[in-house]
């Protein structure tokens, strides 16, 4: 069972609040995409898609979309005034010359040490890694949102990731339903816990171990 919209609306807007005007930041599928409709209507952040799009704007609404207009996901999107087109090949440029500020990237699994896996679950079909592992070796700042579980109810926080990697030690900040995660040197480190949920409850639902920061945050909404 998925999350609801209202929650992953949250953990989208507890995101929105690591963009900083003046930022190009990439957005992944599923939670990520929903990040721009949480910041303020006059921002100065430029949204970048692999596929050829610098100035991704809020969702449409439905009935509005644009079939010109998606996403690196295939998804419809609207842009921003100053909006730029490119082929792909200046897309990845972008990327691996480290222009990307932040990447917001889902998650099938992260490590306690920072290692992604996002791509693939062996023995099922997908359409290829697209831009994963280019973002997680090359943004400045890598964000993942992500359900804390998988549908069997296990922990896609964990000790060591058992699927396929993407890239190690690349993951800087993790949001789910229940927190929020940073990885400093020491591993991970609990500093955001959304309301109603306590801090044991999110280490009895947490393979990996962390430690709780001193000054913990309470997210109401």
């Amino acid at each position: 069972m998925g999350l609801g919209t209202e929650d992953r609306n949250r953990i989208a807007k507890r995101a929105a609040s690591e963009i900083s005007d003046g930022m190009l930041v990439n957005l992944g599928i599923g939670i990520p995409s929903l990040v721009p409709n949480h910041l303020l209507n006059n921002h100065k952040v430029m949204f970048h898609a692999e596929n050829g799009l610098v100035g991704i704007g809020s969702s449409p609404e439905k009935g509005n979309e644009d079939a010109h207009l998606c996403n690196a996901g295939g998804l419809p999107i609207t842009i921003r005034a100053g909006a730029s087109y490119c082929d792909s090949t200046v897309a990845f440029g972008m990327i691996r010359r480290g222009r990307v500020d932040i990447t917001i990237l889902g998650a099938l699994q992260v490590s306690e040490v920072g290692d992604l896996a996002n791509w693939i679950v062996p023995g099922q079909r997908v359409p290829g890694m697209g831009g994963a592992m280019e973002l997680a070796a090359k943004a400045k700042k890598v964000i993942v949102l992500m359900e804390h579980t998988d549908k069997a109810g296990m922990s896609k926080l964990v000790k060591k990731c058992t699927l396929p990697l993407t890239a190690k030690k690349c993951v800087h900040m993790i949001i789910t339903e229940l927190g929020v995660f940073s990885v400093n040197s020491e591993g991970l480190l609990l500093t955001d816990v959304f309301e109603p949920f306590s801090i044991q409850e999110i280490r009895n639902r947490t393979e990996a171990v962390f430690t709780v920061s001193e000054n913990i945050h309470i997210l109401k909404e």
